[in-house]
């Protein structure tokens, strides 16, 4: 095992991964408070000194739930999506005895779950010519969109927007819309994200209900939602539990998996 390397991100600080036993401490304190830009300068900056993969040096450090957890937030929002999905797969052929992919094409067509995923990647960018790419606003594609889609494709629709463009859809409406037009289109967007942090809240409390904790559930949400919308997630959880949702995680979870999961929670309140 070469000496311990130290990988140190633009603020200064070091990510140590020593072979006779992982840092784990610096390895959550530093990556669990970066963003997806400086975790990617980070990893650039370790392949610079060492000619090395960070991904694989903390896959073959670290251990257990935090090596899930730390592994999926390293990675790319495009590369994780790919994880969640191989997640599922996993999950379903657990659980059914059957592959995922077989079971949707004895369900429904290759081309009608290709069909939903592009109409949702169309919207978006059909908001995003409307509004932030355009001089001025094209009020009908907001109209169109925003009242022929039902409360789910919205909030899809939402998730897919920051993705492709990097801002909230919210943000964007609110400089691109004014007066009773603006207020309706958010009352419309705010009424899908409150049923997404509804369902997300709920998946959460189920994650950690009764004996034992579904940790592949804790860590897919978690690590997801965190640069997204937690902070809401937080909020609903707490309304319909009576409890913070730092609080359940503390409660079901211990170690440097704790701490990595709290630390991308943020504040408990």
């Amino acid at each position: 095992m070469p000496p311990c390397p130290k990988a140190v991100d633009h603020h200064g600080h070091l990510l140590l991964l020593d072979g006779l036993g992982c840092d784990a401490a610096t390895v959550v304190n530093i990556l669990a408070h970066r963003n997806v830009t400086k975790r990617a300068l980070i990893q650039q900056e370790y392949r610079t000194m060492y000619s090395g993969d960070l991904l694989k040096r903390l896959e073959s450090e670290l251990t257990g739930k935090l090596e899930t957890a730390v592994f999926m937030w390293m990675h790319d929002p495009t590369r994780r999506n790919a994880m969640v999905i191989q997640m599922f797969k996993q999950h379903c052929y657990s659980k059914f005895g059957v592959h995922l992919k077989h079971d949707i094409e004895k369900q429904t067509s290759g081309d009608h779950k290709k069909l939903l995923l592009k109409y949702v990647e169309q919207d978006a960018n059909a908001l995003f010519k409307a509004g932030e790419k355009r001089l001025g606003t094209d009020e009908k594609t907001f109209i169109q969109i925003f009242i022929e889609r039902s409360r789910a494709p919205l909030a899809a629709i939402n998730s897919a927007y920051h993705n492709m463009y990097g801002n909230s859809l919210k943000k964007a409406m609110k400089s691109e819309t004014s007066g009773c037009f603006e207020h309706g289109i958010l009352t419309i967007l705010q009424s899908s994200q409150n049923t997404t942090m509804y369902f997300f809240a709920k998946v959460l409390h189920k994650a950690m209900k009764g004996l034992g904790t579904n940790d592949t559930t804790l860590i897919r949400v978690i690590v997801t939602r965190t640069e997204i919308d937690m902070q809401y997630i937080k909020t609903e959880y707490h309304k319909k539990y009576k409890k913070t949702l730092n609080d359940a995680v503390h409660s079901e979870t211990s170690g440097y998996y704790r701490t990595f999961l709290l630390s991308l929670l943020g504040p408990n309140h």
